[in-house]
């Protein structure tokens, strides 16, 4: 088991939080920590950089899920970028690659964002 390292960086088009190792029931609170404490405004993007992520679970799903409510709730929007493939299987088996818009990398939502400005 990776211990979860979640990192913020801060963008013109909003907060970037990368997130590796392993997202699972005893991390995921931590996430959820991180998210709750972000204020989002009108029209920025969340994004959850998922590169360095080794493992997620159902919890680690339900603290993605609850990202996406909170960039919701403050009008704001929120991107996954750079998905492992074991990751990519979950959300396509469970439907969530679906609700998410997918970048290939974190700078790529940056630019696109910016391109759409």
């Amino acid at each position: 088991m990776s211990q979860l390292t979640i990192t913020t960086r801060n963008v013109a088009t909003g907060p970037i939080l990368e997130i590796t190792g392993d997202l699972d029931y005893d991390s995921a609170p931590r996430l959820r920590e991180t998210v709750n404490e972000l204020t989002l405004t009108r029209g920025q993007v969340l994004t959850l950089d998922l590169a360095g992520l080794e493992y997620c679970d159902s919890s680690g799903l339900t603290v993605i899920l609850a990202a996406r409510n909170l960039a919701t709730e403050q009008d704001a929007d929120i991107a996954l970028a750079a998905i492992p493939d074991n990751v990519a299987r979950i959300l396509s088996i469970t439907g969530l690659d679906r609700v998410f818009t997918i970048h290939p990398d974190a700078s790529t939502v940056n630019a696109s964002r910016s391109a759409a400005s």
